[in-house]
C-alpha cells in the first residue's frame, strides 16, 4: 500500500471508515449521473476539415467543439463507492497492474548547451520476452538505477535502432507523465492500451530526467516548464518518422509541461493535436490550495514531497555536485513546496517557490497554442485545484476545449468494475483527429482578430468613439520572467 493510501486510512478508525464508506456508497447510488461541462470560445470557432466519405474523398468542415462533444460521453458515471475526489485519488494507489504495455528504451543526449545531460524515451512495442541479463537490460547500469529497469522494458539493440526510422503513416502519440512518474504509470498505459491494440497507433513516453529508473548525467533534474527535452524529442520523431502525424498527451505535471511546450511552439508546432489531462495549470493557486487544508498539506503535499525526496536521493551523488544545491536542506523538507524551495529555486534561479510557480504556470502559455487541443479535468480534483483552472482563458482561445466532470479526483475517474472514464474521451478524441480529420489541411479560425496575441486588441469603433491613437501594447503569452534561452 502506498504512503498516500496509508495516510488516508490512518486518519480514521477502520470501523468508522468502512461503515461510512458502505453507507455513503449505497446512498450514492441515488445520486444523479456525474455532470460533464464544456468550456470554450462562444463566438469564434476553430474549423477543421473532416473526411466525410473516404470512398469519394468528400470533405466538410467541423468545429473543434463538436469534435470534443462527440468524443465525450454525456455523463460521467463512476464507482458509487468512490464518491468523492479523495477516494477516487486514493484508489489510484491501490489498483493492481493489469495493463501489460511493453517498451523498448532509447537514451538521448541533450542537444542544448543550456540543458546538458541525458534522458530516455520508451517506445511502445508488441509484447516480447524481456531478457534477464546482458546489455539490453543495461546490466552494467550505465544509464539505469541499481534496482533495474521498469517492468516490461529493455533497451533497443543496435540493429533495432538502425531499423527504427520509418516512412509509414500511422499516427504516433507522444506521452508526458506526471510528477516523479514514468512510462510505467498505469494511468498512461490505460490510454495507450486501446490505441495500440490493433496496431493502428504508434506511441512513446518521454521520461523526465531521473524518472522511470533512469540515471542523470548532470546536476539537474527537471521542472514544471522543462520543455527542452520534449522539443528535442518531437524534432527527432519528425525527422525519423516524416510521414507520421504526431499527437501529444500530458498528465498532471506533464500536462503543464506539454501546455507550456505547445504555447512556446505556437504556429511552428509539429504536433497535429494534443490532450491536456488533470493539469494543475496555475501552479501558485494549486500550491496555495494544497497548503490550505489538513489533507492537502499532510497527505497530498507531504506524499508528493516525499516522492520527490526519494527521487532526489536516488540521484544525490550526481546532484550534490551542483554548487547551487544544499543536499541537507533538500533532505530536510517535508512538503512539496518546501522541496521546490530547496531544489528548484536555487537550481533555476528563482527567488521563491511562488516566483517559480507563477513563471512555470501554463495558464498564459495556453493562449499561444495554435493546434487543436482538448483538456480534461475533474472539478473535485484535490491536487489540480478547481480554482486553478483557466476558465476565462478557454473562453478566449478557439484552439482548445476544456471538459470538466463533476467528480473523478486526480487521475482517477474509476468506474464500477475498474475501468477509467477519462480513457473514453481521450482515445475518442485522438482517434477522431487521426482518422476523421484531414490534418494536412490547416484549421481555420472564424475571427482571427479575436485570438489573444500580439497585435490583437479590442475594437469597438463607431459613433461617439474617438480614433484609437494610443500606443498599441502587445500581449505575448509565453513571455517569461526567467529567461532560459530556449533553443529555436
Amino acid at each position: 500500500m502506498s504512503v498516500l493510501a496509508s495516510d488516508l486510512l490512518a486518519s480514521f478508525p477502520i470501523s468508522v471508515l468502512l461503515s461510512g464508506l458502505v453507507a455513503m456508497g449505497l446512498l450514492s447510488w441515488l445520486r444523479p449521473s456525474g455532470r460533464v461541462s464544456f468550456f470554450h470560445a462562444k463566438d469564434n470557432r476553430f474549423l477543421l476539415t473532416k473526411i466525410s466519405n473516404k470512398a469519394s474523398g468528400a470533405k466538410e468542415q467541423v468545429s473543434l467543439v463538436d469534435i470534443c462533444r462527440d468524443a465525450t460521453p454525456e455523463t460521467c458515471d463512476l464507482n458509487p463507492f468512490l464518491f468523492n475526489g479523495h477516494l477516487q485519488t486514493a484508489w489510484t494507489t491501490l489498483k493492481h497492474d493489469n495493463v501489460p504495455i511493453h517498451y523498448k528504451r532509447k537514451i538521448y543526449e541533450s542537444d542544448s548547451p543550456m540543458f546538458t545531460g541525458t534522458y530516455a524515451i520508451d517506445f511502445v512495442v508488441p509484447p516480447y520476452e524481456v531478457p534477464s541479463e546482458g546489455v539490453l537490460i543495461d546490466e552494467a547500469r550505465k544509464y539505469t538505477q541499481p534496482s533495474g529497469l521498469p517492468p516490461r522494458t529493455s533497451f533497443y539493440s543496435e540493429e533495432e535502432l538502425a531499423s527504427l526510422p520509418s516512412d509509414d503513416t500511422r499516427p504516433m502519440l507522444v506521452v508526458l507523465h506526471g510528477l516523479s512518474g514514468g512510462s510505467h504509470e498505469v494511468y498512461l498505459r490505460q490510454v495507450l492500451a486501446p490505441l495500440v491494440a490493433d496496431g493502428s497507433w504508434e506511441a512513446c513516453v518521454v521520461n523526465s530526467r531521473g524518472c522511470a529508473q533512469t540515471k542523470i548525467s548532470s546536476g539537474v533534474l527537471y521542472n514544471a516548464r522543462a520543455t527542452w527535452d520534449v522539443r528535442q524529442s518531437v524534432k527527432w520523431l519528425r525527422k525519423n518518422f516524416p510521414n507520421r502525424p504526431l499527437f501529444g498527451i500530458g498528465f498532471s505535471l506533464g500536462a503543464n509541461i506539454l501546455a507550456n511546450y505547445l504555447g512556446e511552439e505556437g504556429d511552428a508546432c509539429q504536433l497535429k493535436g494534443a490532450v491536456i489531462c488533470a493539469s494543475p495549470w496555475n501552479l501558485d493557486v494549486s500550491s496555495t490550495h494544497l497548503q490550505s487544508t489538513w489533507i492537502g498539506r499532510e497527505v497530498y503535499s507531504k506524499t508528493m514531497g516525499s516522492n520527490m525526496k526519494k527521487l532526489f536521493n536516488s540521484h544525490i551523488e550526481q546532484i550534490s555536485k551542483n554548487p547551487r544545491i544544499d543536499p541537507e536542506a533538500v533532505m530536510n523538507v517535508t512538503y512539496l513546496h518546501e522541496f521546490d524551495r530547496a531544489l528548484q529555486c536555487p537550481t533555476w534561479g528563482y527567488p521563491t517557490e511562488g516566483a517559480y510557480y507563477r513563471d512555470a504556470a501554463s495558464t498564459d502559455a495556453m493562449l499561444g497554442i495554435r493546434i487543436p487541443f482538448m483538456c480534461i479535468q475533474a472539478e473535485d480534483d484535490p491536487i489540480a485545484s478547481y480554482d486553478a483552472l483557466p476558465f476565462q482563458e478557454f473562453s478566449q482561445t478557439p484552439y482548445g476545449v476544456m471538459v470538466t466532470s463533476s467528480w473523478g479526483g486526480h487521475l482517477g475517474w474509476f468506474e464500477f468494475g475498474g475501468a477509467r472514464w477519462f480513457v473514453k474521451p481521450v482515445t475518442n478524441f485522438l482517434n477522431k483527429m487521426a482518422r476523421e480529420i484531414d490534418t494536412n489541411v490547416p484549421g481555420i479560425v472564424e475571427h482571427p482578430e479575436k485570438v489573444p496575441g500580439p497585435g490583437n486588441l479590442a475594437n469597438h469603433s463607431g459613433p461617439g468613439k474617438d480614433i484609437d491613437t494610443a500606443p498599441r501594447p502587445e500581449f505575448h503569452p509565453v513571455n517569461r520572467k526567467l529567461d532560459m534561452k530556449l533553443p529555436k
